[in-house]
């Protein structure tokens, strides 16, 4: 969605979230990777989390699914939001993180997100088989695209190749963005599956197009065009944590309308 995150001024209240303390580095990582892996989390290093499990509430994953990020908001119209990621340990959900802050769609959350309209659809989705950014690498387990000159996410509705990545040296029309020149937002980012495959055969034109997962645009944190966004350092600890052997997903939802997923 063109203009991923809309300078709406700053983010009050947005405070340093509790992490996980870091443990050995991921294999290719350049800074110490969370303790987020398969094993439970040892108690001396167990982050400050809620007191629900908001993964315990969701009934419609995949039985694959070992992995799950929940974005949640307390109403549809809120920007702000918090992630959590989950970790099936022994066929429990297990928390792998603190709550982190996050933002969403200037619009807040949507049932019916169209293109243009400044929504985070609702819903579970797939995280997209390659992660990319301006940036090199930052240790990511997922094939992972360093932007070039030329690449585009196509936000045309009336192009076969909607709402997909593209390497062309011409625009492709309607919103489409220069991913390379989208700076600090890209500069990592993951690709969540909204009106994609495996979520949908092929992509309905006119249902939105370019939801990511990225970089806040400002230090303090803003609303973004329909995305998710995290801090830096919180971004780059989820990105290298989610594994594509254990079949992730992200459930974006207001915590009232969780229990339908």
């Amino acid at each position: 969605m063109k203009r991923r995150s809309l300078l709406l001024g700053t983010a009050v209240g947005l405070v340093a979230p509790a992490v996980l303390a870091p443990t050995a580095p991921a294999l290719g990582a350049t800074r110490p990777a969370p303790a987020w892996g398969t094993a439970p989390v040892p108690h001396s290093t167990r982050p400050t989390v809620p007191r629900r499990n908001l993964a315990a509430r969701l009934t419609t994953l995949p039985a694959q699914t070992k992995q799950v990020i929940v974005v949640g908001s307390t109403s549809y119209t809120t920007t702000y939001a918090t992630l959590e990621a989950y970790v099936k340990v022994r066929g429990r959900w297990q928390p792998a993180s603190a709550s982190l802050p996050a933002r969403i769609g200037s619009k807040g959350f949507s049932d019916n997100h169209v293109e243009g309209v400044p929504t985070t659809p609702t819903g579970v989705y797939s995280i997209g088989p390659t992660m990319y950014g301006i940036a090199a690498n930052p240790g990511v387990r997922y094939p992972y695209h360093r932007l070039v000159s030329g690449d585009w996410w196509n936000e045309n509705p009336a192009s076969a190749q909607y709402n997909s990545f593209q390497h062309t040296s011409t625009n492709p029309g309607g919103a489409s963005e220069a991913l390379w020149t989208e700076v600090p937002a890209y500069t990592h980012f993951a690709v969540i599956t909204y009106n994609m495959v495996p979520n949908v055969a092929k992509p309905v034109p006119n249902a939105g197009s370019g939801i990511f997962l990225h970089q806040f645009s400002t230090s303090a944190g803003n609303a973004t065009a329909g995305c998710v966004s995290l801090s830096h350092d919180n971004l780059v600890d989820v990105l290298s944590w989610l594994d594509p052997t254990l079949s992730p997903r992200i459930v974006l939802s207001p915590y009232a309308q969780l229990g339908r997923y």
